[in-house]
């Protein structure tokens, strides 16, 4: 088996065709609606990631919430800021 050699360019150009892919699910995504608050269960739809995954970024902070009895919530506009690189 060949063992390729990743640059930092090639990390750089992946990021920027991920970030440009995840905005366009953000814009183009099915279960949006008006609400401006998402479960747990949307949020991971939409970003195509495990329930593991969603509660790293939770307790990393990286992804504000709420929690309304044993339900989590995340605002749209957190999402996009986390997806963009900023910190909601």
């Amino acid at each position: 088996m060949a063992a390729e050699i990743i640059t930092k360019e090639d990390l750089q150009l992946f990021k920027a065709e991920l970030v440009a892919e995840i905005r366009q699910l953000l814009e183009t995504d099915t279960t949006k609606s008006d609400t401006e608050w998402l479960r747990s269960s949307q949020v991971r739809k939409m970003l195509h990631i495990s329930p593991n995954t969603l509660q790293a970024l939770r307790v990393s902070g990286d992804l504000q919430f709420t929690k309304v009895g044993g339900i989590f919530y995340y605002r749209r506009e957190d999402i996009r800021l986390m997806m963009e690189g900023g910190r909601p």
